[in-house]
């Protein structure tokens, strides 16, 4: 089970890690265009994901050892 969660984990943190190092381009050649600002929200929904699946985790955690009783 353990080798489970770490590795869920691990994919969490891969996957945060390219969207930090992903660059927002500014329009399409000489075309002009503003820049797009992904920065407060993307976070937000990352930090959200987690808690959330903590959450499910530690419920999940309860109620194996609420029947196991």
């Amino acid at each position: 089970m353990k080798t489970n969660v770490s590795y869920k984990l691990f994919s969490v943190l891969v996957f945060v890690s390219i969207g930090l190092q992903a660059i927002a381009q500014d329009g399409f050649g000489d075309f002009g265009g503003d820049n797009v600002p992904v920065d407060g929200g993307l976070s937000l929904l990352v930090a959200a994901g987690v808690g959330y699946g903590a959450k499910k985790l530690k419920e999940k955690k309860n109620n194996s050892s609420k029947n196991n009783q």
